[in-house]
């Protein structure tokens, strides 16, 4: 390396994170000054990142991370473009850090997590815009949860990465066991809440609309109206809750059975999965792949 030595790219690809080539011709642009070839490539991955900010990142990985009581969990989402790229371990691994850095620091919202520091010294913002700029795609950390159990146990589920469940629960006998049986059916079944009192009147001042006038259509006596929406509340909040839910691993006993027959509690969840509620255009990435191919034909 003419005028560049392996330990100056060394020392590049540590800061940056950046490919040996990239380094050593940010380098040899910045004349061997290796705090002018980093502002050089920030200023790249930031152009880079600018320009794929508004491209649909509905793929990724749902990363989790627990401290070693188990007292604390936290859940982050972190998108990309296709699942080639949220398979990649360089992607994944970033993922891992953001929830370990959300575990230890409980930042305010996802701007104040991207200026959190990174292990490496980079903030979490910088390291993904250069992740943008080498791989290609738009990256973002949409959203993250912390969740607390003082005195239970905050336990986690992952099912592929793309969906992961957090628990706080109590339990008498080895709450991080029944923890994982309860995120494992969250993560299956999709409850809105965990008991009736917790479901947003909003949503069931809607269901009951809905329901009486499905049942005033039946032309029936307004009483038995309003048994039949009373029978039909009761079945949504059964469908809807966590605890009247058929446990998915004894569909023969509820939720609730289940964890009276631990002696135990469930306090909150939560649920992510990877894109939930992202509108995906039809082709955008496939329709900008294909018209690339078309012009280097």
């Amino acid at each position: 390396m003419a005028g560049v030595s392996a330990a100056q790219v060394k020392a590049l690809r540590e800061r940056t994170g950046a490919g040996m080539m990239d380094c050593k011709k940010a380098l040899v642009e910045a004349g061997g000054d290796l705090d002018a070839a980093v502002e050089a490539m920030r200023k790249r991955g930031l152009a880079a990142a600018d320009r794929k900010a508004g491209r649909t990142a509905a793929e990724g990985l749902v990363a989790i991370a627990t401290v070693g009581d188990g007292a604390r969990g936290a859940m982050v989402e972190v998108n990309c473009e296709t699942d080639f790229v949220a398979r990649e371990e360089e992607f994944q691994g970033f993922a891992r850090e953001v929830a370990r850095l959300v575990l230890a620091n409980e930042p305010g919202g996802v701007e104040s997590l991207g200026a959190l520091r990174l292990d490496g010294g980079a903030t979490v913002d910088d390291r993904r815009r250069q992740l943008v700029a080498r791989i290609g795609e738009n990256i973002s950390v949409r959203r993250f949860e912390v969740l607390d159990a003082p005195g239970g146990c905050v336990a986690g589920y992952s099912h592929g990465g793309r969906i992961g469940v957090l628990v706080a629960v109590d339990a008498k006998d080895d709450p991080a066991a029944t923890g994982k049986d309860v995120a494992m059916h969250v993560a299956a079944s999709r409850p809105l809440a965990v008991s009736e009192s917790d479901l947003p009147a909003d949503l069931v001042a809607r269901e009951r609309s809905i329901i009486e006038a499905q049942a005033a259509d039946t032309g029936k006596p307004p009483a038995i109206v309003e048994k039949i929406v009373a029978g039909r509340l009761r079945k949504f909040a059964g469908e809807s809750t966590l605890l009247g839910q058929p446990f998915v691993k004894d569909p023969e006993v509820t939720v609730a059975a289940y964890l009276a027959a631990r002696g135990a509690v469930v306090h909150r969840f939560v649920r992510f999965e990877v894109g939930e509620g992202i509108e995906r255009p039809e082709d955008d990435f496939v329709s900008e792949v294909m018209a690339q191919v078309r012009k280097n034909a």
